[in-house]
């Protein structure tokens, strides 16, 4: 089954997807603004790998010369490795998300995030960071999400939601945003000379801006969402966690509110 939903930002409209495309992954979510579209897809293996203490979370994100109707020329007529624009949008998209595993999650996660369609317009970084929210949020894997995510421009003295590639070259703030409902996560920032009361109304004019996607993807994840599924649960050690939280309780307060980096350090041995 086909589910599309979309809504009007900055003028453009704004939809997410699922059910057309990668009818074999966990999740997968097409997200489409003005003519640029990305495919995030999310799949995460069905029991953990063993020896594993931390979240083995893989984002990867997939630009192609096709997408802006391209092919590579000169000598090598292949794509290459990721651009350095490629890398930070994986770890732009990375940055929200990974807090919002549960802490116990030890099975590999792999979300892919293709650029379909680049209308050299509209930042295909905005699509990917609320499509691979939207491709876990519709998925089985356990996640707390969903996150999304605009950015805000500042233009002639008025914010701008996810102004287009032109229309950055003329803004004096390139404000990234990525929350939850409830809270910011992730806050990614150019400024050219704007005061700090400008910058903080910009991360709050994007947090209220970002819930339309955040209310797309809970219409997604109701209409098809999975149930998320059980894992298991590794065993703590009572006895040790007290030890560690007796020792380290007095110092890290200590630390926490040093403003000295180097009595900050002292005060941890």
């Amino acid at each position: 089954m086909i589910v599309e939903r979309s809504v009007d930002l900055g003028g453009r409209p704004f939809a997410l997807e699922t059910g057309r495309l990668a009818g074999l992954a966990d999740g997968a979510v097409l997200a489409r603004y003005g003519d640029t579209m990305v495919l995030a897809t999310a799949v995460s293996s069905k029991s953990p790998r063993e020896g594993v203490d931390f979240l083995p979370l893989t984002i990867d994100y997939e630009e192609k010369m096709y997408a802006a109707g391209k092919i590579p020329g000169g000598f090598i007529k292949r794509e290459g490795r990721p651009s350095e624009a490629a890398t930070l949008t994986s770890r732009l998209t990375d940055r929200p998300l990974r807090p919002l595993f549960p802490k116990e999650y030890r099975n590999d996660i792999q979300v892919v995030v293709t650029v379909l369609s680049a209308d050299q317009v509209n930042d295909p970084s905005i699509c990917a960071i609320n499509a691979a929210s939207a491709a876990l949020h519709v998925s089985d894997i356990p996640f707390y999400g969903p996150v999304g995510a605009v950015k805000v421009g500042y233009i002639e003295g008025e914010f701008v939601v996810n102004p287009t590639i032109p229309e950055m070259a003329y803004s004096q703030l390139d404000l990234t945003v990525a929350g939850t409902a409830d809270a910011v996560l992730m806050v990614e920032a150019g400024i050219n000379e704007l005061p700090e009361e400008t910058v903080l109304a910009g991360i709050e004019f994007g947090h209220r801006v970002l819930q339309e996607s955040i209310r797309l993807q809970n219409e997604l994840q109701a209409e098809i969402g999975k149930p998320k599924r059980s894992y298991p649960t590794p065993s703590v050690n009572d006895e040790l966690k007290a030890q560690v939280a007796e020792y380290l309780s007095d110092k890290l307060e200590a630390a926490l509110y040093n403003l000295d980096k180097s009595g900050r350090e002292d005060a941890t041995h």
